[in-house]
């Protein structure tokens, strides 16, 4: 995606984000927010953004406590993160937007719908996790989930820049090592003040969204707005029980199946491009 990064000051934070260049036809096309994971950062969306760019007016921010946005040692709530994107889109003057979220945020995207579903001209959901509210015993969990789920092995410290590297390329999520990849590798890894090297991804933001993840229920009421859910081979969400609250509340779905895993706009994204669009292009 050829982009333009930007900021947006609000009273408490910073919200860095990348907007489509074609400035002078923005105007005539339709908005389109596109929110990455935990630990991501909004140059993910980079092949999707190119892919869509003709045809939408294409927004994607770092969400507080990611890239280069703001990083308050506290207030990561569903409720907070939600403020910053309504902030966002009045700042873009924008009523509503087709609004895409991946893992973390496909969860916050259906809390966003159920509290304002008028911002939604549609809803994209990209492999979500953890839809319901979480036992509390499960917050003992946290330690040893912290340490072996993909998304946040990458966040270090190493040593070293290659050591940093050596241990990405094994990773589901730059597998291929495309140049794509390793672009937002690169971009979400800095040298720290003691001199190791680890993510732009803060652990305040890790511990309150994992606690908000797993405490607060994503789906509790009917939303009609039109949903896309897509569903990667291998990615989290494989058996029906866990598709089975989606089908439930979701009024107006439509499912995919991609192939690639939890990232598979990374590691595919010909054929996830190409379903985006296309459910896009219905409307």
């Amino acid at each position: 995606m050829v982009y333009t990064r930007k900021t947006l000051n609000l009273s408490d934070i910073q919200i860095s984000y990348l907007e489509s260049q074609i400035e002078e036809s923005n105007e005539q096309k339709q908005p389109l927010l596109l929110l990455h994971g935990l630990a991501d950062l909004a140059l993910v969306w980079s092949s999707l953004g190119e892919y869509l760019a003709d045809k939408y007016h294409i927004i994607a921010p770092d969400m507080r406590g990611h890239g280069e946005s703001g990083k308050p040692e506290s207030g990561y709530s569903f409720e907070t993160t939600i403020a910053d994107l309504e902030a966002l889109m009045e700042h873009l003057n924008w009523s509503s937007a087709h609004i895409l979220g991946h893992s973390w945020t496909a969860k916050l995207a259906c809390i966003w719908a159920i509290k304002n579903s008028e911002r939604f001209k549609s809803i994209v959901l990209v492999d979500p996790i953890f839809i319901g509210k979480m036992p509390g015993l499960i917050k003992l969990t946290f330690p040893i989930l912290y340490r072996t789920l993909e998304t946040l092995k990458g966040m270090g410290p190493f040593d070293s820049y290659e050591q940093a590297e050596t241990l990405a390329k094994q990773l589901g999520k730059y597998a291929g090592w495309s140049q794509l990849q390793q672009m937002v590798f690169a971009e979400g890894i800095e040298k720290k003040a003691d001199g190791k090297w680890g993510s732009k991804f803060v652990i305040p933001a890790r511990d309150e969204i994992f606690d908000e993840v797993m405490q607060v229920a994503g789906l509790t009421e009917y939303i009609d707005v039109p949903s896309l859910f897509i569903q990667p081979e291998k990615g989290v969400n494989r058996s029906e029980i866990q598709i089975k609250p989606y089908r439930k509340y979701l009024r107006n779905l439509k499912m995919e199946k991609v192939p690639g895993n939890h990232w598979a706009f990374l590691v595919e994204p010909e054929k996830f491009n190409r379903i985006v669009g296309e459910f896009l292009d219905s409307f």
